[in-house]
């Protein structure tokens, strides 16, 4: 049976270990954190248009993101009724309130969509709730998204408050969430959204919904859309604009930026502790390595056993800083009420394991070259 050098040096001094073991858990922990903030960046761009009733969407050129979306015209979706093929066709009304804290009485910025109550533009089960049918119905009243952020102050249906210093009233709760882009949404009716949002008509539409009939390729209808309509409006279909929205958010905006450089600067973390410790373990045995040198065993044993280490490091490091990340994950998401979706998935657990023992290795080639390059006579 061979000797478990690797595993002998490390165990050697135990507290040195420790320092190590929690050196790569902190690396692994940071990790999955920027990458659970990117995974949640990237759902959080797809739930709403996963929520919407529609197969294709119409959207001006110059929107960015749902957020952001410029008005056209309504004749756009008029036009695009006409096509055989065609369900349904209808407006979706996008823009920011502000929201008076009915306790604090301060104001915040709330997300709105408006909609036309006899168009089921929502796939949310709420919506098909008669009283929140109803509610939508009445003049100044408003559903809330439960999931909004306590500081809008009570979200009880029944409760009066203001927005845009006019009065509104909570009619009922819906389940969505706002993600990065908002920290709370409403759903009104396109009349209501008119009177919050005057003088913008009701002709100018932020996103015109097409339902197509049972069977219809939504592809090759997009393709006639993009045909007939003017270039004042942009086609999607629902595929097509959840990746326009992911690209935004990850490619466009400094917030992906910002969780991608967290990856990048949380492995060269990573490696520098790793390589501390591999270089100090190396350094308090090198009159053994140079023994083992001096008796003929070839530099490739000794990078063999400087990158057992390694990999006992990344795998030991891994097990506290995934439970940790766990942890972390549920309190994220519960600590936003339910905004930001994070949850561990099978390939980001991998993904991880695997850069921990590449981040390990390279720490491991670092530090092996002094073992390499030594002499053993101006060792002894």
């Amino acid at each position: 049976m061979r000797t478990p050098i690797a595993w002998l040096n490390l165990t050697h001094e135990k507290n040195r270990l420790v320092v190590a073991i929690a050196g790569v858990a902190f690396a692994v922990i940071l990790v999955f954190m920027n990458l659970g903030f990117l995974g949640s960046l990237s759902r959080s761009a797809a739930l709403v248009y996963e929520q919407i009733n529609a197969d294709i969407f119409l959207i001006s050129p110059q929107s960015l993101d749902i957020s952001t979306t410029k008005s056209f015209s309504i004749d756009r979706l008029y036009q695009a009724a006409g096509v055989n093929g065609v369900e349904r066709a209808m407006p979706l009304y996008a823009g920011y309130l502000q929201w008076r804290n009915p306790e604090t009485r301060t104001n915040r910025a709330i997300f709105v969509y408006g909609i036309n109550p006899e168009d089921p533009v929502f796939l949310l089960p709420d919506l098909k709730n008669p009283e929140n049918l109803a509610a939508l119905k009445r003049s100044d009243t408003a559903l809330i998204d439960r999931l909004s952020r306590p500081e809008f102050g009570s979200q009880t249906t029944g409760t009066t408050t203001e927005a845009k210093r006019r009065q509104i009233t909570i009619g009922g709760q819906y389940s969505l969430g706002g993600g990065f882009a908002s920290d709370g949404t409403l759903i009104m009716s396109d009349q209501n959204f008119r009177r919050y949002f005057d003088p913008l008509p009701l002709s100018l539409i932020n996103l015109g919904l097409i339902q197509l009939k049972p069977g219809v390729d939504p592809g090759a209808i997009a393709t006639e859309f993009q045909r007939i309509l003017p270039p004042d409006v942009s086609v999607y279909t629902r595929e097509t604009i959840i990746a326009r929205e992911r690209d935004y958010w990850i490619n466009t905006t400094s917030t992906g930026f910002i969780f991608t450089m967290g990856v990048v600067v949380s492995c060269v973390v990573g490696v520098v502790i790793v390589y501390q410790i591999l270089y100090t373990d190396i350094s308090d045995h090198m009159k053994q390595y140079a023994t083992l040198k001096a008796m003929g065993y070839r530099s490739r044993f000794l990078f063999g056993i400087v990158l057992q280490e390694a990999v006992i490091l990344a795998v030991l490091g891994y097990i506290p800083g995934f439970a940790v990340s766990l942890g972390l994950y549920d309190l994220t998401e519960k600590a936003t009420s339910g905004g930001l979706p994070m949850s561990m998935e099978l390939g980001r657990m991998v993904f991880v394991l695997l850069l921990t023992i590449i981040m390990c290795s390279i720490s491991a080639l670092l530090s092996v070259r002094r073992v390499i390059t030594t002499d053993p006579a101006e060792v002894f």
